[in-house]
Order: C-alpha cells, then sequence, then structure tokens
C-alpha cells in the first residue's frame, strides 16, 4: 500500500532524525553573521565486509544546536547520510533533505549553502568534510575500496513523457546495491523540485522502485518510479 508524502515537509522517517536541543523553542530566524562552530569530541568508523565504511563525525557545535552525521561510504563513494544530531527548526527540517541529496550529487562536501539554514548548511559542510577525510585515509590502507569501485555501473533508465515534462533517472549501482540516483530529466515545477530530493532518499533506503508517491508531485513521482524499475531491470 502506498502512503502520500507531503512536498512541504520534505521529512524522512529514519533518514532525517530530528534531536532535540531545546524544546522550548518552536523556530527561530537564522541570523546573517555566522559565529565559528565549537568542535567537541572525535569521529569513528567501522568497516562492513563488502568495502563499506560507516564514519559517525564529530559533533560541531552552533549556536542553534549540535549537528553529527553518519555517513556511509562504498569504498570512496559516499551511499548515505545520516543526521544523528540536527537543529529542532523548519528551516533545518526543510533543509537537511536538500543537504543531503546534493551531497549524493556532487560526492563531496562542495555543495550548496540552504537559504535560511546558513548556520546548519555550514555545520553539515564541516562534519561531511570530516567524514570524508576520515574515510580517505582508511581507504587507502584498504585494497577492497578499488575492487568495490570497479564494479559500480550507471543505468539510464526510460525517459518518459507526461503532461508535466518529460522524465528520466540514471541509476549507479555497486553491485545490487543501489547507491545514487540523477535525474537526468525532470519537470520544471516547484513540487518537482521539492520531491525529487524525497524521492532519491526514498530509493536510496529501500533499494527498490517500491517507494512512496510524493503528494503535490504524483505524476512525476509515478514516471520517476517507472524510469527507476526500468534502470533496475537493465543493470547487468
Amino acid at each position: 500500500m502506498k502512503r502520500a508524502i507531503p512536498v512541504v515537509v520534505l521529512s524522512i522517517a529514519g533518514l532525517v532524525p530530528v534531536w532535540l536541543y531545546q524544546p522550548s523553542a518552536e523556530s527561530s530566524t537564522v541570523q546573517a553573521t555566522t559565529p565559528a562552530p565549537s568542535t567537541s569530541s572525535s569521529s569513528s568508523s567501522s568497516s562492513g565486509s563488502s568495502g563499506t565504511n560507516v564514519v559517525t563525525t564529530t559533533t560541531v557545535d552552533t549556536e542553534k544546536g549540535p549537528v553529527q552525521l553518519q555517513v556511509t561510504f562504498s569504498g570512496t563513494k559516499i551511499t548515505a547520510v545520516k543526521m544523528l544530531q540536527q537543529p529542532n527548526h523548519p528551516q533545518t527540517t526543510a533543509a537537511v533533505p536538500k543537504l543531503i541529496a546534493e551531497t549524493l550529487e556532487a560526492q563531496s562536501a562542495d555543495i550548496d549553502t540552504v537559504s535560511g539554514a546558513t548556520i546548519t548548511s555550514d555545520a553539515y559542510k564541516e562534519s561531511l568534510q570530516a567524514a570524508i577525510d576520515d574515510n580517505t585515509k582508511a581507504a587507502s590502507a584498504s585494497p577492497s575500496a578499488s575492487a568495490s569501485e570497479a564494479s559500480s555501473q550507471t543505468v539510464d533508465g526510460s525517459a518518459l513523457s507526461t503532461e508535466k515534462g518529460p522524465v528520466q533517472v540514471q541509476v549507479t549501482f555497486s553491485g545490487t546495491k543501489i547507491t545514487a540516483v540523477k535525474m537526468l530529466q525532470q519537470p520544471n515545477h516547484p513540487q518537482t523540485t521539492a520531491a525529487v530530493p524525497v524521492l532519491v532518499a526514498e530509493t536510496l533506503e529501500a533499494q527498490s522502485a517500491d517507494i512512496d508517491t510524493v503528494s503535490g508531485a504524483t505524476i512525476t513521482s509515478d514516471a520517476y518510479k517507472e524510469s527507476l524499475q526500468a534502470a533496475i531491470d537493465a543493470r547487468g
């Protein structure tokens, strides 16, 4: 059974947990001047049996609240990002899926700051870069990393024409695991722009095209899932 996901919330259960640091604070305006965040504790990582490395980053303390990530790598490729701690603000809740989607697209911390969530964005990028640096050290010492990357395969899904515009996805696999999804074509609509990060995050979580339709972007969601399934079926 499919369920609808509101576009305006952009929250993904299990992917973007909210860490309440000030229960009494309902909302706050991001300041124009961002103070230099302080970093506490040390990062840790654990290696899986198939070249997977999970890095828990240091906690970056900001005036809005702490930011901490858990980043999963397959070799040197970023396959998932999970927020362990984040400020309890609507701006942050809306910004996190965008930051994660940009990270999976760019495969680096060189991503855009989300307007309205500058402090969280800067702390996120700082924490992400620390995870990347930690993984690079681990990958350089692991001979299995290059073998994992060698098994990577990129497949273009079918291009679908809808009344809203064309939809086509490009899916990257590591073995049978979906590690990244990129939109090659999509309708030029605000609903689609907001829905795509949610669809991509759901795909990486479900590892299939059996994902929820995003409320307000039904046509794009259905075409996305069809193109995604075509890419999965075409995987060698």
